[in-house]
């Protein structure tokens, strides 16, 4: 059963199911129209992501059920790619944050969500806001309101400097892969004040995902100082693919600002081509020295800050053990790790029938070398035998695909469309099949 009264910020990131119960997709936002006046708006319809990372329509007369977990569709939805249309407004992107007034007061309030109620002809309307009034004192957050839609105005006046905290709410059970969709997708002010309002660990995060068009754009926003806390916190190797982005000396005015220890990798990252092995890698792999045991290296990959792909396996060198390291000696893949006891030295578990690759190699080769050995990671060493980095497989395919693949569109069906039959051609309806 659909519930009778439903908060659009609890949406956010629900599975989407279609009428044979398999999940097509999560809700990313809502759609709806502005109307002028006091009239609540009409919700057109869910903006839902599917899979690889594409966003569709979704007519809310479509829907079936709203529930705290669920949104089940009948029907069919059209996957040709969601486009944001003049007059159209999304509920949780640009509404979030609103600062509004309160019709009776003229109090100045903040947005904190919306409510939406199916009406008896089956249409469904933001007719609750969530509001809350200022802070005082200490307290950290202000009087929180529910009120009828039409006891507030200022919905459709232009807003300067409208803040994303409870966007950032709504959106913090997100990966960083799906954010990145929700960035790319809003619209400049609003991308702008959402990569504002996050942390640098998560905008790092979100940016590693992103083309390079938004990548830059997005670090042109930031006053120099955090676009350079937002590199550090980044992977060395997306901050030098990003750096090299940028004009040089907006590229050297941000090195000059990050912490000299967390730029010295990126500089010497930037110094090969973007399609050579010393391009690709990361100089930030598992490093341990001989003598650590099996309970050691164990320890050290279950950090969950590292990839799947690199914690995969442990690289063992000589003293010193950051990039560029003492010699390399060989590796040790996690599933020798779990064969042997906790006390067992890793210098007498190395792999070295595997040969490091230089970082001249091509991207060609590279990709070729990993398929022959069937391996997710490989090592990368300098004229000296230095360990100074490791490529893994996720690098290879970035480099392989286009470089638009993030937008690419899947191969559609016949019919454009995944579920059962056509639906209603009502509004919602229309704005699809326009």
């Amino acid at each position: 059963m659909t519930a009778a009264r439903v908060f659009v910020a609890r949406l956010a990131g629900v599975a989407v199911f279609d009428p044979a119960g398999d999940q097509i997709g999560r809700v990313r936002d809502l759609v709806i129209t502005l109307p002028v006046g006091t009239k609540p708006p009409r919700v057109l319809g869910f903006v839902v992501e599917v899979q690889p990372r594409r966003r569709v329509f979704l007519p809310v007369t479509r829907v079936t059920t709203i529930e705290a977990d669920a949104v089940i569709f009948t029907g069919r939805i059209n996957m040709r790619r969601f486009e944001q249309r003049g007059g159209e407004t999304l509920a949780l992107g640009e509404l979030l944050d609103r600062t509004v007034e309160l019709v009776e007061t003229g109090e100045r309030v903040s947005v904190l969500d919306l409510g939406m109620e199916q009406t008896p002809t089956r249409d469904w309307l933001m007719t609750k806001v969530a509001v809350e009034r200022g802070r005082r004192g200490l307290r950290r957050r202000g009087e929180t309101l529910i009120v009828d839609w039409r006891a507030v105005t200022g919905f459709a006046r232009p807003e300067q400097g409208q803040g994303a905290e409870n966007l950032v709410a709504a959106l913090a059970e997100m990966r960083a892969a799906d954010l990145a969709g929700v960035l790319h997708d809003l619209p400049p002010k609003r991308r702008a004040e959402l990569a504002a309002a996050l942390s640098d660990e998560r905008l790092a995060d979100a940016l590693e995902e992103l083309p390079g068009e938004d990548q830059v754009e997005i670090i042109g926003t930031l006053d120099n100082d955090r676009a350079a806390d937002v590199l550090e916190a980044m992977d060395p190797d997306d901050a030098a693919d990003l750096l090299s982005e940028l004009p040089d000396r907006q590229a050297e005015a941000l090195l000059a600002r990050m912490e000299p220890g967390e730029a010295e990798p990126v500089r010497r990252l930037m110094v090969y081509e973007d399609d050579v092995a010393g391009g690709m890698m990361t100089t930030e792999p598992v490093v341990l020295l001989p003598d650590a045991t099996v309970a050691e290296a164990e320890a050290a990959v279950r950090n969950p800050d590292l990839t799947p792909a690199l914690a995969a396996t442990v690289y063992v060198t000589r003293p010193p053990s950051e990039t560029p390291t003492g010699r390399y000696l060989g590796l040790v893949h996690f599933q020798r790790l779990l064969r042997e006891p906790p006390g067992t030295l890793l210098g007498a578990l190395l792999d070295t029938h595997l040969d490091p690759l230089r970082p001249e190699r091509t991207l060609h080769e590279v990709a070729g070398y990993m398929a022959a050995y069937n391996l997710v990671a490989l090592p990368i060493v300098d004229e000296v035998g230095r360990l100074i980095g490791v490529i893994t497989v996720d690098d290879v395919l970035d480099h392989l695909l286009p470089r638009d693949w993030r937008e690419s569109a899947p191969r559609e069906d016949p019919e454009g469309s995944a579920g059962g039959s056509e639906g209603s051609g009502d509004a919602a309806g229309a704005r699809e099949a326009r």
